[in-house]
């Protein structure tokens, strides 16, 4: 039988114009900006009510899928411990609850396990709830944590008595990172600008002494955050400020909490650095003077960039990502044609770089990092490494034998079995001729490269963001279904360095879209997937991306999910009242410059509708988004309901309770990805699996 599905909403349009550079902009839809008025929340309801009335016949497959993702993952569920001074700390899930238990136990003694803080507790009769920062006293008495209970990364600070339980009326709001002093009574915080929501300052908090939180810093320049932190051998105490391309770091002698932070170096337009500290030295990662990073040191008594010397020069080959500092060696991360790779240096007596190891891994594409390292005197060095096809392991490296030893590797039940399946890293070259990696898995029972099978792609391509292949239990749905995933590795990401960046932001933002493009017809072509069963995700700036290839090749694409999408670009942009908008110029560019103005306008995907035929697309967002205002996506698919020919499906899914990154309870959230799964599978006519 045929069902009969309701008319979707039509929004009402009333014209506004913005002038500027000789160019007017038309929005007829900025009136749903105004998040309380009634008419609004009416409509996003009735959108809401559609798409439901939409994904009838739905059901059971969202069932199934959630059922099949659920049978992957090992509920009750218990991390590595690790140690910090006389304690282990481990994190615990329970079957049936949506979110974590912190626990720790004295070292040594299994069985006087304690919680610290149950988050299920502090989520009871709310719809969401999202933990920010947690930190623990040098001493172990006291908590220091954050919560945000609507989605809009608005958190509040709360300090929690461990030996008795209590909690201190100590509190502040719209708190960012923190740090404990080494005396356990002094905390710093940094809080963000009501409106901009931009971390602007840092207080100092005498804990329990029921004073005012002094101000200690005040950072006016809009493109910057700040935050807080401290060397690993808990020697200084850290301001860390950023913008995109630039940094800056000020100290302060951890033993003297009440002192003046010092200036390390003067920020210089597009150049980062950041520090750690040893036996007298700050080893210092940066792009000063290079094409990539470097890691250089300087006395604590001459930290000026004259007085900065050479430990590890660039590698134009492999970007030097990071830096880890330990006592007697130190853990270098490069990228070596894309992927990650451990070296792990011994330290001489001079405090300079001696013989190294690599650590390296077996799979094509992969993602390993260091895991949790609180011990700056350690000789073991704790690594987490998972793939596409391997779930997520965490391992000890012996520095002076350079063996590992595997501490655990997530179980996945439900009948897994690696074998099953397989990845591979590829490349293409675009058509300026530059080589792009795509990195795919697939099933092996059910894969044939002959160009008839299903085919997703999932893209970012923004912020230097590296895309990570890890192990996904959800993925394994749309594996099982003989679906073929792929993950372009696109100009704007972070994958090849800096110049990859570069190569895909401001006046070549362009770029991050022909390479999607470009990746997508490579796989065609070599027969990964059928040309009319494609299907494309991306979220947040990966939603921009999903908006302006549609633009660019709506023919292309069979099947579109797009979650909280930056597609408003102009609008946004031209707004300095909205959070991220001054900062984000270094981004995307300045449109009240000319030249970004027409380059910015020529790839926004709102700006860029035209009448046509589409792809099938879900649009997915939040209420409470704080990054990507639900009113982005919102106004999209009103503009494009008016513009659309054909009858594929345009669905826009309003979560009311959530921000960004959508349900904040575990299961909540797989729910999330069952519904996304199913409109695709159905879009694709795949919906049972092998």
């Amino acid at each position: 039988m045929t069902m009969t599905l309701a008319e979707p909403p039509v929004a009402q349009q009333r014209q506004q114009t913005t002038s500027l550079h000789g160019t007017e902009l038309i929005d007829r839809y900025g009136w749903m900006r105004d998040k309380g008025a009634t008419e609004v929340t009416e409509y996003l309801e009735a959108e809401n009510a559609y798409t439901r009335d939409a994904m009838r016949g739905t059901e059971a497959l969202q069932q199934t899928l959630y059922e099949e993702i659920l049978s992957h993952i090992k509920e009750d569920d218990v991390s590595v411990p690790y140690r910090d001074g006389a304690w282990e700390y481990l994190t615990r899930t329970e079957k049936g609850q949506q979110y974590a238990r912190f626990c720790r136990r004295p070292v040594g003694e299994l069985e006087a396990e304690v919680v610290i803080l149950d988050v299920n507790a502090l989520a009871v009769g709310r719809p969401f709830l999202q933990l920010g920062a947690l930190s623990v006293s040098p001493d172990g008495r006291l908590l220091a944590f954050t919560t945000d209970n609507t989605g809009f990364r608005q958190y509040t600070l709360a300090v929690k008595d461990l030996e008795t339980g209590e909690m201190l009326p100590d509190t502040a709001q719209r708190v960012g990172s923190l740090v404990w002093a080494p005396d356990s009574a002094t905390l710093l915080y940094a809080t963000e600008d009501e409106q901009t929501k931009r971390q602007d300052r840092v207080f100092r908090l005498a804990v329990g002494a029921m004073a005012e939180a002094e101000e200690v810093f005040h950072e006016r320049d809009e493109r910057f955050n700040v935050g807080v932190g401290r060397t690993r051998d808990r020697e200084y105490l850290l301001l860390e400020l950023g913008s995109h391309p630039t940094s800056e770091t000020w100290f302060m002698r951890a033993s003297e909490p009440s002192g003046a932070f010092q200036l390390l170096a003067e920020r210089v337009d597009d150049e980062e650095y950041s520090v750690e500290h040893r036996e007298g030295f700050f080893y210092i990662h940066t792009n000063h003077e290079a094409e990539q990073f470097r890691l250089m040191r300087a006395t604590v008594l001459a930290t000026e960039r004259e007085h900065w010397e050479e430990i590890l020069p660039e590698r134009d080959d492999a970007p030097l990502e990071d830096v880890d500092l330990f006592r007697d060696f130190f853990v270098a991360s490069y990228r070596e044609r894309g992927l990650p790779v451990l070296r792990v240096f011994a330290l001489g007596a001079d405090g300079l770089a001696g013989n190294f190891r690599d650590i390296r891994f077996p799979d094509p594409a992969y993602e390993a990092n260091g895991d949790v390292n609180r011990d700056f005197a350690t000789a073991k060095y704790r690594y987490a490494y998972q793939s596409l096809v391997r779930p997520s392991s965490v391992f000890e490296y012996e520095v002076a034998t350079g063996e590992s030893m595997l501490l655990k590797q997530q179980e996945v039940p439900g009948g897994f079995d690696a074998s099953r399946y397989a990845s591979e890293r590829l490349w293409f070259a675009a058509k300026d001729g530059t080589q792009v990696p795509v990195s795919v898995v697939y099933r092996r029972d059910g894969f044939k490269r002959d160009g008839s099978g299903p085919l997703y792609v999932y893209g970012y391509g923004s912020y230097g963001y590296a895309l990570p292949l890890g192990f996904s239990a959800s993925r394994l749905a749309l594996l099982d279904r003989g679906v073929v995933v792929a993950y372009a590795h696109i100009r704007g990401g972070g994958e090849l360095g800096d110049s990859w960046h570069d190569g895909g932001k401001m006046m070549k933002k362009r770029n991050t879209f022909t390479d999607f493009i470009e990746a997508t017809e490579f796989l065609v072509r070599e027969g990964y997937g059928d040309a009319k069963r494609v299907a494309i995700e991306g979220g947040s700036a990966g939603g921009l991306l999903m908006g302006a290839v549609v633009n660019m090749r709506p023919e292309l694409f069979r099947v579109v999910l797009s979650h909280v999408p930056f597609v408003d670009v102009m609008n946004t942009m031209l707004d300095a009242n909205l959070p991220l908008t001054v900062a984000e110029y270094e981004e995307w560019g300045n449109p009240n410059e000319a030249d970004a103005f027409e380059y910015m306008r020529s790839y926004s995907p709102y700006d860029n509708l035209r009448e046509g035929a589409y792809p099938g697309m879900l649009v997915k967002t939040s209420l409470n988004d704080s990054q990507v205002m639900y009113w982005e996506p919102a106004k999209y698919v009103a503009k494009l309901r008016t513009l659309k020919t054909n009858d594929t499906p345009l669905l826009l899914h309003v979560n009311m309770d959530a921000g960004h990154g959508g349900a904040s309870g575990r299961y909540d959230y797989l729910k999330e990805i069952a519904f996304d799964d199913a409109f695709l599978l159905r879009e694709l006519g795949v919906e049972t699996a092998t």
